[in-house]
């Protein structure tokens, strides 16, 4: 059966050009008038690609976390990337919230997703001159796992706030992150993992202020901007609690022996791997992880966390940038 992820959006406004608006016609005709337009069934409202940017050696395409949220916290892109002169592409996995959310666990499996993101490339018609694959968080395991798959096919890899080991993931969590909470909102935290309770409003009273504010986006939670604050509505937890578990606290899913270190080295393609200092991830295994591929990279955001995209967002973006560009220049 097809399914469809979601690559293209509905376009009313979005990154309107004004200089291919219809001209007023005689006898009334205005820019009202579709006759004529391959859009006129729709009444002027047509899915076009969800990309910014004409550059024909630059094609960034975007891989969210979760699993299972949603391109929408790629939204602070939108603040650099055009105005750099970088064309870039969101697209919705399947099961998020965009794209069709089957009932089929069997899905969810990581080489599925894999092959998903190179259904994607081929439908975008990118290549080794031009294709560069950004992975953030869950997206960064994908984007590892594409490279070491299909690394004829890419110009450049970063791996944004990913480390290369669920296991040491979750060791960090353990000896860095959990010590350093309040011990009694971790035990109550802890207590309703147990019990399977994640849905208990409680769960998530425990977790933002007690972790999520330190180590996924440092910021009061009531200033978390309009596009996290969508993505975690749309989160989709059918698919994150099985892959991921229940929380950014370490993970317990499917995924809780993924361990690419060893491999790293194969990746051949020049290659950024982004931390932070506060990040749920260990940024000092994301230093190493720079150093283990052949073109390695490592930008570091010292005021950042998990989403330094956004709460150390200069350092991300001028770093980010220049590594694109210097790909492009072949000055890396």
């Amino acid at each position: 059966m097809k399914r469809i992820v979601v690559i293209q959006i509905l376009a009313l406004l979005l990154h309107a050009c004004t200089n291919n608006a219809p001209q007023k016609q005689p006898g009334g005709g205005g820019y009202l008038d579709y006759s004529g337009r391959d859009d006129v069934l729709g009444g002027g409202v047509k899915l076009i690609p969800v990309k910014t940017g004409n550059n024909p050696t630059i094609k960034v395409l975007l891989l969210h976390g979760g699993p299972a949220a949603t391109h929408e916290y790629f939204e602070a892109f939108d603040s650099y990337f055009p105005s750099a002169g970088i064309e870039y592409y969101y697209y919705d996995q399947l099961g998020s919230f965009y794209s069709d959310q089957p009932d089929e666990p069997e899905l969810w499996d990581l080489p599925r997703f894999v092959d998903e993101v190179e259904q994607v490339r081929q439908a975008l018609g990118l290549n080794r001159n031009n294709f560069y694959l950004l992975g953030h968080s869950w997206g960064g395991i994908l984007a590892i796992e594409y490279a070491l798959k299909y690394p004829q096919n890419l110009k450049a890899l970063v791996i944004s706030n990913m480390m290369a080991s669920i296991p040491a993931y979750n060791e960090y969590a353990q000896k860095v992150l959990m010590p350093a909470m309040d011990q009694t909102a971790l035990a109550e935290i802890k207590r309703l993992e147990a019990a399977g309770d994640y849905e208990n409003p409680r769960y998530m009273e425990l977790l933002i202020p007690n972790f999520y504010v330190h180590h996924l986006l440092r910021m009061p939670q009531e200033q978390w901007p309009d596009p996290v604050n969508r993505a975690f509505k749309h989160l989709n937890p059918k698919i994150y609690v099985p892959m991921q578990g229940p929380s950014e606290l370490g993970a317990s899913g499917k995924l809780v022996n993924w361990d690419r270190t060893l491999d790293m080295g194969r990746i051949t393609v020049p290659t950024l791997a982004i931390g932070a200092r506060y990040d749920t991830m260990d940024p000092a295994h994301m230093e190493k992880m720079a150093t283990r591929v052949q073109k390695g990279r490592y930008l570091y955001c010292p005021n950042g966390s998990h989403l330094a995209m956004y709460d150390d967002q200069k350092v991300y973006f001028e770093g980010l940038v220049q590594f694109v560009f210097d790909v492009d220049t072949g000055r890396f």
